[in-house]
């Protein structure tokens, strides 16, 4: 009877349809799952690929259409994880760039509802990490890559994600000056200055260091800060607004509801 029982348990075992597969027909017909956007299947094709034939040159980019399939799949932690061994078993891999673009791009596409949330009244809430993990992956391809067709491209994102930082630095320290942490806000202010110097949002991150510092007292800062908007932004619409007195200082006219 234990004897029937295994039989039976061995028969209702499913079959492996891809016994006896070559490499070249594994990765043959992963990139046709691929084509049908059936990524769990193309998945399952490249991960009996590399264990089988882990050698060759159809594991190495077994490895990396792994990390692509499931970034489309939604699973960004794999993708990610993928991604990394891919760049730590071959640095020197010819592919090695898009392995770095891809792994951009997924935490590129993890944004959305990080940049959507500029819009919100509040997005301190918000945690900026994939933002910066995206620009360092750009950057390896842009700073070690300068010939690669990824290289044009991941500039482009580099600078979009400098905006996107700067201006969440700039809203966190708005947070903060609403509650009166002024030397939060200028740590904040000041962050975005020294990192992001080229992104729109130094104005305001100028203007709100300067009104921190006349909160807190600090009016050798202040001033200093006050010159420095004067001279990079001397069309600012915070300078406009404090030109309508003259002994009123601009940032005591400051609304304080902005």
């Amino acid at each position: 009877m234990l004897l029937l029982a295994g039989c039976g348990l061995f028969s209702g075992k499913e079959d492996d349809e891809t016994v006896g597969w070559s490499a070249q027909r594994l990765y043959g017909e992963a990139k046709d799952a691929m084509s049908s956007k059936e990524w769990a299947k193309a998945i399952k094709y490249f991960e009996k690929l590399e264990a089988r034939f882990p050698y060759g040159r159809f594991a190495q980019q077994a490895q990396l259409e792994v990390a692509y399939c499931n970034f489309k799949d939604g699973e960004r932690a794999s993708a990610i994880a993928a991604a990394d061994r891919f760049i730590k078993l071959y640095p020197n891999h010819p592919n090695v760039d898009y392995a770095y673009y891809l792994k951009g791009l997924i935490n590129f596409n993890d944004l959305t509802g990080f940049l959507t949330s500029v819009t919100t009244p509040d997005m301190t809430d918000r945690d900026p990490k994939a933002s910066r993990e995206a620009f360092e992956s750009f950057k390896e391809v842009v700073t070690r890559f300068p010939e690669s067709k990824y290289a044009a491209d991941s500039a482009l994102r580099m600078r979009y994600l400098v905006n996107a930082l700067a201006a969440n630095e700039v809203h966190v320290a708005r947070y903060y000056m609403k509650r009166t942490a002024y030397v939060a806000a200028a740590n904040r202010a000041q962050y975005a200055i020294q990192h992001y110097p080229q992104a729109p949002a130094v104005e305001d991150a100028m203007a709100i260091l300067v009104k921190a510092y006349d909160a807190l007292g600090m009016t050798e800062l202040r001033d200093s800060a006050d010159r420095v908007l004067r001279t990079n932004f001397p069309n600012s619409i915070f300078l406009k607004g404090g030109s309508r007195k003259v002994d009123v200082p601009w940032w005591r006219l400051w609304d304080p509801n902005w």
